[in-house]
């Protein structure tokens, strides 16, 4: 017997009670049906962590799970509260940005509430992969089998070695830049090099002053754990500076439930800024301790574990201290990210402290 919780409408159910946010002024005007969840609590009463500041909140979900808004003209975006997508409804079709599978079919139901409105075609006709990660591409089979699939050679690769098929790689690629234009709309497609992933592209809407870039500015919150789960630290730092050379008045992150400003970014790099300059000041730690109590037993992982958890924690603290209240969850990530931080100073940096090489 299948578990209730397995069907369809009780998953939705499930994400739809989790994703209820109080409604707070971002870009963007409201365009999903069914009614607005009503905004619940003041946020002082969640457990274990503090409290998530009110700027970083974005717009209430409806009933059915999601929110869709205008960011201008035709471009719109649509959210779950942890996922976010990006589409163009233009003459000829609609080119959609990301497949996240927690939105699912409401990508679906989203382009509906537009193209009713609008009066343009609903169907999807091109999907623009930012990068081959599943959290960002596993609905794309609920596209169907004729869409044009667009990515960067490297997401090629990815996802013909992954054969997932609800990842269908892209039958469009390129190497450095692609301009796709569908029913007098255009995208700009670029790609700087590794960052997050090995094939994570920028995704900039000239006309619109909007850029979506996934996985490297997450506007209003810390980064996701270990900085964004990076395959390349020093090029992921990289990358916020290369978004924030854009013109962009509008960021499409790919996750949580607001848009971004600039002031984002800003308030991102300052944050990485002082994790990286607090990592580099706690690699000399003394491990002497850690050599001491695992020393005699030989346990060599235990040792560099200790040592190395002891230098993340104490990169993290003034960290944690200072973007409490100021960006969501930085007391649930700002660990995990020291520690990255910490590792890539290590083996990218060559920033060795007391393990540099033997006098």
């Amino acid at each position: 017997m299948s578990h209730p919780m397995n069907t369809p409408a009780n998953r939705r159910a499930l994400l739809r009670t989790a994703a209820v946010l109080p409604a707070v002024a971002v870009a963007g005007t409201a365009l999903g049906g069914g009614t607005a969840a009503a905004a619940q609590g003041t946020g002082t009463d969640l457990p274990d962590f503090a409290p998530v500041p009110l700027a970083a909140k974005g717009p209430a979900i409806n009933d059915a799970g999601y929110y869709v808004g205008r960011i201008d003209g035709n471009l719109h975006w649509v959210t779950d509260g942890y996922y976010q997508a990006m589409f163009l409804s233009t003459r000829e079709g609609v080119v959609l940005v990301d497949a996240p599978p927690t939105i699912g079919h409401n990508l679906l139901r989203a382009i509906a509430d537009v193209t009713r409105a609008n009066g343009r075609p609903s169907q999807v006709t091109h999907l623009v992969y930012s990068h081959s990660h599943a959290d960002h591409a596993g609905a794309s089979s609920i596209l169907g089998k004729d869409v044009v699939r667009i990515g960067h050679a490297e997401c090629r690769r990815l996802l013909l070695r992954d054969g997932d098929p609800n990842r269908p790689a892209p039958t469009v690629t390129f190497k450095d830049r692609y301009t796709l234009e569908v029913g007098g709309e255009r995208l700009e497609l670029t790609y700087h090099g590794p960052n997050h992933s090995p094939d994570n592209i920028f995704v900039h809407a000239p006309e619109h002053r909007t850029l979506m870039v996934v996985d490297v500015l997450y506007p209003g919150w810390v980064p996701f754990k270990n900085l964004a789960v990076s395959q390349d630290i020093p090029a992921w730092l990289r990358a916020q500076d290369i978004a924030m050379g854009y013109p962009w008045r509008t960021l499409v992150g790919g996750h949580l439930g607001r848009l971004g400003v600039r002031a984002d970014g800003d308030l991102q790099r300052a944050y990485t800024a002082d994790l990286e300059a607090a990592a580099r000041a706690s690699m000399d730690l003394d491990p002497g301790p850690y050599f001491a109590k695992y020393g005699p037993q030989g346990n060599s992982w235990a040792i560099f574990k200790t040592y190395l958890d002891a230098v993340a924690a104490q990169a993290a603290a003034p960290v944690i201290a200072k973007y409490n209240g100021v960006l969501a969850a930085a007391d649930v990530f700002t660990l995990d990210n020291a520690a990255a931080m910490v590792e890539s100073l290590r083996i990218d940096a060559g920033i060795l402290g007391p393990f540099s090489t033997r006098p």
